[in-house]
């Protein structure tokens, strides 16, 4: 899919209702968006809606496939959503100057037969209404309400922006485990988790891969102790690795194939490249697993550098204080997930004042915001043995 959507572009609010953990999610999203809260908060839920937009618009995709992938809508409504069975879903996508460009909402339900159903799809171009759904031909076809106009490009032409910029969003947690598997890449494309990631690094064009392997290798001299070279290379039967080359008593030193990688070069390699891989909406669990707290400190730092250079949005979660060390963090992107008995609230930390008085008095992100992720009655994890 041709990419035409405006350089800097992201998404600048979100508002759900009913979608997995938030019965109501309203919220400004800034080029750095920090997801802090509790195990089964939702964090991940969050991430998935940019992937189930990504999934409508993408190649194979698609509006009925999207909500199969997730076991169905009744998998994806809140099960605290007793009255109202429908999922809503509306982005505002623009700049820090327009930040209305695009407001594209879609509310779907199921049927009697649980197939998925559109309720109301609309688009709107600073605030002028493109189209809305359902129309005529949805009410004489009802059919017709199993696709968005947004997947379809016989009528998607006049907003394809939209379109364009959800399909440019990135998903990458590497399990180090897969990417060792020999048998990654079989069956598997565009795997979130990693599986076919030495294949995706394989089939990018030779000049932009080296040009990315040479950054990735600078950074990885610094946090990878000793090596020294990182490059592709194919074995005899033309199965693509990744190498590198560790200083080593010989005086040529010593290759290392990915098998024999640490969990940490192999998360910190798959890191980096998601960070050079595109323009749009990068998407991460946890960057901080597997590595070192030196190198996580750095981490915000990066993603600073790549929003300043490219407008690029990143959207990360993370339990990690070392992280969220980094004095440039802002107040105003950080969101909290705080589970509730009716679903998860989502809270701007700019909008707590216990967390504005903590920092204003000297405190660190850390200290402001992670004490009101803490599981509450956590003391008693001591006790289950007894």
């Amino acid at each position: 899919m041709h990419v035409n959507y405006h350089a800097g572009q992201r998404v600048t609010h979100l508002s759900v209702r009913n979608w997995k953990n938030f019965t109501q999610l309203d919220a400004d999203l800034e080029q750095r968006v920090f997801l802090i809260g509790p195990n089964a908060s939702g964090k991940s839920n969050f991430l998935d809606l940019f992937r189930f937009l990504r999934d409508i618009v993408s190649v194979g995709g698609g509006f009925r496939e999207a909500i199969q992938r997730r076991g169905g809508v009744s998998a994806i409504r809140s099960l605290a959503a007793r009255r109202e069975p429908s999922v809503d879903v509306t982005v505002a996508l623009g700049t820090s100057e327009n930040p209305n460009l695009w407001n594209y909402t879609l509310r779907f339900s199921q049927d009697k037969q649980r197939r998925p159903r559109i309720e109301a799809e609309k688009v709107l171009r600073e605030a002028r209404e493109l189209f809305s759904r359902p129309n005529k031909e949805d009410v004489d076809d009802p059919d017709r309400l199993g696709q968005t106009f947004l997947e379809q490009v016989n009528v998607n032409r006049e907003f394809r922006e939209i379109a364009d910029f959800f399909n440019s969003v990135r998903y990458l947690h590497i399990v180090p485990q897969l990417v060792r598997d020999p048998d990654r890449s079989v069956g598997r494309k565009d795997d979130p988790f990693g599986g076919d990631f030495i294949k995706r690094v394989a089939t990018t064009g030779k000049r932009t891969r080296d040009t990315r392997l040479r950054r990735i290798t600078k950074a990885l001299q610094v946090a990878v102790p000793q090596l020294r070279e990182l490059e592709l290379w194919q074995d005899d039967v033309g199965r693509p690795h990744l190498r590198g080359k560790y200083e080593h008593w010989r005086p040529q030193g010593a290759w290392q194939m990915e098998d024999q990688f640490s969990d940490g070069t192999l998360r910190l390699t798959g890191l980096l490249w998601a960070a050079l891989d595109g323009a749009g909406p990068l998407l991460l669990e946890e960057p901080e697993l597997s590595l070192h707290p030196e190198v996580v400190r750095f981490i915000p730092q990066l993603f600073a550098r790549i929003g300043r250079k490219g407008g690029r949005q990143v959207i990360l979660s993370t339990h990690s204080p070392e992280l969220l060390q980094d004095q440039g963090i802002g107040v105003d992107e950080v969101l909290l997930l705080i589970p509730k008995g009716e679903g998860t609230e989502v809270r701007v930390a700019a909008k707590i004042d216990q967390v504005r008085r903590l920092l204003d008095g000297g405190l660190s992100m850390a200290d402001a915001v992670l004490p009101h992720t803490r599981p509450q009655r956590i003391e008693q994890l001591r006790l289950w043995e007894e």
